[in-house]
C-alpha cells in the first residue's frame, strides 16, 4: 500500500525514524539501504529500534520520499557481470529483476557493443585480473562466462617448498577462474552463475573441473549445481555449454525446474524474410538486408573462389575418412555451433540458397537472432567484430531460463538476511 508523500512543512518536522517508517510503506529495506549508503541489516536495526536512526539521514529520507524514481521496485537483486562480452548473461538476469552494478570486459570492441545496448551507468572496468576484489561493489549474484584456460598446477610442489598459500590460491593461481574465486571469497555473494564450454568437464582428464568444484564447494563453501544445456532447445543452433550455479546457503534449487521447449525452432525462424515482412530496424537500415529488393545483400554470398575451395577441402577430407568440411544449413534444420572464427569463411554455417546457387553466410543480425538476442539489440561494430562477438557469446534464452529458477532462491536468501533469519551452515 502506497503512502502519501508528506508536504515539505510536515516533513521538516518529522523525526528520521518516522520518515523511515513512511519510506518502508513503499520501499524494501534493501532499496532504502542502497539509497542511503548503508546495508540492509543496519536499516532493520533502525526499524526495530535496536539502534537510533541518525538525524543526519533526515535529508536523504526526505529526498527519497519526494523522488521515488531514484529507487526502482522492479529490481529484486543486484549482480555483477564478469567477462561480460556483449551482455548475453546480463540480459537473461535483467529479465527476472536483476540490476547490474559492475561490469568487466577487456575487449574494446565488445565494450562498445555492451555500452551501446546497456549504457555505462555503473563501474565498468577492463581487465579484472589487477582489480582489487575489495573494490567490487556489494552484490547478490556473480555472473561470469569465464574463458577456459588450462589449469597449471605443476608449480604446486615448488610453492610447498616455499611455503604454500592456503586454499584455492595454490591450485588456481594464474587462471582467470582464480579471479572469479577471489571475488567470491571476498564479497561472498548469495549466488553465482558460471558458464563455459562443455569440454571443461573433460579437460585434462577431468582434473580441471575437479579443481573448480573443490574450490567452489570445499574452499568457498557454496552449494554447487552444474548441468550441460544444449541451446537448440531455444534457438536453431546445436550449442552445448556447461552452466555452474552455486548458493551461499543450502536451497531447494533443482535443474528439474528448467522448462525446456519440447521442439527446437528451425533455421527459418531467424533468417531474413524475403516476403515483405522483414522488419525495418532503424539501427540496421539496409546494412544487412535490402528492403527495396527484399533480399539479403549479395556480399554475404560466398565468392566463386571461396565456394570452390570449401568444396575441394571437404572432398579431400571425405576421401581421407575425416569429418571436416563445411556445414550446409537449410530452412528446416538446426545449425552447427556458431564460433568466433565465423568471420573467416562462414564454413560451419552456410545458408542454402537453392540448387545451383552458391550458399551465403548468416548476416550479423541473423547471428544475433541465432544467439537469442532480440532485434532491439544494436550492432555498432563491423561485421568481422560482430561475428566474433556473437560467436563468443551465450544463447541468451538459456541464461534467461536459468535466471528464472535462480531468482526466487536468491530473493529468499535476501529476505532471510533482511529479517535476520540465518540458515544453518552448509558445512560443519
Amino acid at each position: 500500500m502506497s503512502a502519501k508523500i508528506p508536504s515539505d512543512d510536515i516533513m521538516t518536522q518529522t523525526p528520521p525514524l518516522e520518515l523511515l517508517k513512511q519510506a518502508r510503506n513503499r520501499y524494501t529495506q534493501r532499496e532504502i539501504a542502497e539509497y542511503v549508503g548503508k546495508d540492509s541489516k543496519t536499516v532493520r536495526r533502525w526499524e526495530k529500534g535496536e539502534t537510533p536512526c541518525p538525524t543526519m539521514l533526515e535529508p536523504a529520507l526526505r529526498d527519497l520520499l519526494q523522488s521515488p524514481s531514484h529507487v526502482s521496485g522492479d529490481h529484486r537483486f543486484r549482480f555483477i557481470d564478469l567477462f561480460a562480452g556483449i551482455g548475453g548473461i546480463r540480459m537473461g538476469f535483467e529479465a527476472h529483476g536483476g540490476k547490474c552494478v559492475f561490469t568487466s570486459e577487456w575487449n574494446d570492441f565488445s565494450k562498445k557493443t555492451y555500452i551501446e545496448n546497456y549504457g555505462d551507468h555503473h563501474p565498468f572496468v577492463g581487465d579484472i585480473v589487477p582489480y582489487p576484489a575489495e573494490e567490487v561493489p556489494d552484490h547478490d549474484v556473480l555472473l561470469g562466462g569465464f574463458p577456459c584456460q588450462p589449469f597449471s598446477i605443476a608449480g604446486v610442489s615448488k610453492k610447498n617448498s616455499l611455503g604454500r598459500p592456503h586454499g584455492f590460491e595454490c591450485t588456481t593461481q594464474g587462471t582467470l577462474f582464480f579471479d572469479v574465486a577471489r571475488i567470491i571469497a571476498t564479497k561472498r555473494p548469495k549466488a553465482f552463475l558460471l558458464e563455459n564450454v562443455k569440454n571443461l568437464l573433460s579437460h585434462d582428464k577431468g582434473n580441471t573441473f575437479d579443481v573448480i568444484l573443490q574450490t567452489l564447494r570445499d574452499e568457498l563453501k557454496y552449494d554447487v549445481h552444474y548441468k550441460v544445456i544444449d541451446g537448440q532447445h531455444f534457438t536453431p543452433q546445436h550449442r552445448e555449454r556447461i552452466i555452474i550455479v552455486g548458493f551461499r546457503e543450502k536451497t531447494d534449487f533443482s535443474w528439474n525446474d528448467l522448462q525446456l521447449p519440447e521442439e527446437s525452432p528451425r533455421l527459418s525462424s531467424i533468417l531474413h524474410k524475403t516476403d515483405g515482412t522483414e522488419p525495418v530496424l532503424p539501427w540496421d537500415g539496409d546494412r544487412f538486408f535490402d528492403h527495396g529488393k527484399q533480399a539479403v545483400l549479395s556480399k554475404y554470398t560466398l565468392t566463386p573462389n571461396l565456394w570452390t575451395y570449401l568444396q575441394s577441402y571437404a572432398e579431400k577430407h571425405r576421401a581421407a575418412g575425416n569429418g571436416f568440411g563445411f556445414g550446409m544449413a537449410y530452412p528446416d534444420s538446426v545449425t552447427r555451433t556458431l564460433s568466433a572464427r565465423y568471420y573467416k569463411d562462414g564454413s560451419e554455417i552456410l545458408v542454402w540458397q537453392g540448387k545451383n546457387k552458391r550458399p551465403r553466410r548468416l548476416t550479423p543480425r541473423e547471428c544475433a537472432r541465432l544467439m537469442g538476442f532480440p532485434d532491439t539489440f544494436q550492432i555498432p561494430v563491423s561485421d568481422t567484430q560482430a561475428y566474433r562477438q556473437f560467436g563468443n557469446s551465450v544463447i541468451m534464452p538459456v541464461m534467461k531460463e536459468v535466471a528464472r529458477i535462480m531468482a526466487p532462491r536468491v530473493q529468499a536468501l535476501i529476505e532471510q538476511e533482511c529479517t535476520g533469519i540465518a540458515q544453518q551452515p552448509l558445512f560443519a
